[in-house]
């Protein structure tokens, strides 16, 4: 599909069912990263977070690609700076110091994994809170993406969902294992010095555009990461 195929569907249109169908992946495992945006590419908003730049539109698309997922997958930074609780699907930390997130430490055992370093200074406290199944070591001294992508399909999670943030975002593109961009961008501008999707690792990943969703001035976008080319 060409930008030229493309055309612009209005959201409200749409069941609960047309989105869980124009969402399906095109593969296993498929790693699909989430984010909102402004106009001038605010990943936040003044207060430093996602939450402040949202709307229903997004809400909704955000609910539906969660409602689909296997499983969530997020930096530490971002889970801590969200405050995130625990969610409905198992969720995954991304973190090279292993340090669990206040809001997660009494979870359930077996809803929240940390994929971490060997030589993580919170591994052995990781693995006390979380148990040793839910630690996952990939790699001494970086995290090894491709390796998470893989362990997480060994499990039966096969369609993942990242909501980011920008550094994790930029290193699983790096690691060429993203699939899938979805993303918000909603009808303001912030200006300031916020953060963007991306940060951190430089990238050269080129997207292809298949779907884009309208509600009240807000675009919804998903576009798929070509693959990078060999050598």
């Amino acid at each position: 599909m060409t930008h030229r195929d493309l055309e612009l569907q209005r959201l409200a249109d749409l069941t609960d069912d047309d989105l869980a169908r124009i969402y399906a992946p095109h593969g296993q495992p498929w790693l699909r990263v989430n984010f909102v945006s402004t106009v001038d590419g605010a990943a936040t908003g003044s207060d430093g977070l996602s939450g402040s730049i949202n709307n229903a539109a997004d809400k909704r698309v955000f609910d539906a690609l969660r409602e689909r997922a296997d499983c969530l997958v997020v930096g530490a930074g971002t889970l801590r700076a969200e405050e995130y609780d625990v969610p409905r699907l198992p969720l995954v930390v991304v973190s090279r110091s292993a340090d669990v997130p206040p809001t997660l430490r009494d979870a359930p055992r077996g809803r929240v994994l940390m994929a971490t370093i060997g030589s993580a200074d919170g591994l052995e406290a990781a693995r006390e809170s979380l148990g040793d199944d839910h630690v996952l070591v990939l790699g001494d001294d970086e995290i090894d993406l491709a390796a998470l992508k893989q362990a997480l399909a060994e499990r039966g999670w096969t369609e993942q969902l990242c909501e980011g943030g920008p550094s994790l975002f930029a290193d699983l593109l790096a690691a060429g294992v993203v699939d899938e961009l979805c993303l918000t961008i909603v009808p303001m501008l912030a200006g300031g010095d916020a953060p963007r999707i991306t940060t951190g690792a430089e990238v050269d990943a080129r997207l292809r555009p298949a779907l884009l969703l309208e509600q009240d001035g807000t675009l919804l976008g998903r576009w798929l990461v070509e693959p990078q080319p060999a050598g």
